[in-house]
């Protein structure tokens, strides 16, 4: 069964691969532009992102990156505290695994919100 609604017009799907520094100008061209990529390329195409093109604001990544920054700098302290606590045979605060999780995952999706490749699980990004 399809998904999406049975009024859907477009039908026809065409499946362009790009490398990764292709797929980031085209994605950044499209968030500038504050639609979705397919819109985006569908503007290129024909000259129309369609009637159903969603606007977005497109994201603001100098302040993304300074976050994300930010968040290295945070995690490197939870990094720290763990270490700590570790070597000191202490039992960490039951508060630490909900907040590291709120950590990646606020992490990961200005990752995603910038286009970028997320890091591997234990290591931390810190805005370089």
């Amino acid at each position: 069964m399809a998904s999406g609604s049975g009024n859907r017009q477009r039908t026809r799907q065409c499946l362009v691969r790009f490398t990764d520094e292709e797929f980031e100008r085209v994605s950044g061209k499209a968030d500038k532009a504050g639609i979705a990529c397919a819109a985006f390329l569908r503007a290129a195409a024909l000259g129309d992102p369609g009637p159903r093109a969603q606007r977005r604001p497109p994201a603001d990544h100098k302040a993304l990156r300074r976050i994300l920054g930010e968040l290295g700098r945070i995690g490197n302290n939870v990094n720290q505290i763990a270490y700590r606590l570790h070597t000191s045979h202490q039992k960490p605060p039951p508060e630490l695994r909900p907040a590291l999780a709120a950590y990646l995952e606020l992490r990961n999706a200005i990752f995603d919100a910038l286009g970028m490749k997320r890091p591997p699980p234990g290591h931390d990004h810190q805005g370089r």
